[in-house]
């Protein structure tokens, strides 16, 4: 009979034999998740350098549009590629307003609006834009 128990004990595994393809299965359940916060982070990272280039774009167009000069032009030189550009002289100031839509991994996933306005005081003896 000891030779049974020997053989039952010999056969059965070690520790370290139970957890042999443990760090395999954790590196399939993790980086899926690593990949898509990757993701996010970069989609993030790209929402906050269009918007602060809709921020120079529309104070552009707004000090533009203050001088009398056109600021939708000057405001699209510098606004992101499909940005809308809109400027409003109403009295003593000019308000300027750049939109765009932002598509992280290049469209793939649905877009979201971006947009930054920017307010400046009219010069003295200028008319519209």
């Amino acid at each position: 009979m000891s030779s049974w128990r020997e053989g039952r004990w010999a056969t059965r595994p070690t520790a370290r034999a139970r957890d042999a393809g443990s760090a395999t299965a954790e590196l399939a359940v993790g980086l899926p998740a690593l990949i898509l916060l990757t993701m996010v982070s970069v989609a993030a990272v790209m929402a906050v350098l269009t918007k602060l280039e809709c921020v120079d774009a529309a104070r552009e167009a707004a000090r533009t549009a203050a001088r009398g000069e056109s600021g939708a032009a000057a405001g699209s030189r510098v606004a992101p590629p499909g940005a809308v550009v809109s400027v409003s002289v109403d009295g003593d100031s000019a308000r300027a307003t750049v939109r765009v839509t932002v598509r992280p991994l290049g469209g793939r996933l649905p877009g979201f609006a971006v947009s930054a306005t920017a307010v400046a005081a009219v010069e003295p003896g200028v008319g519209g834009p």
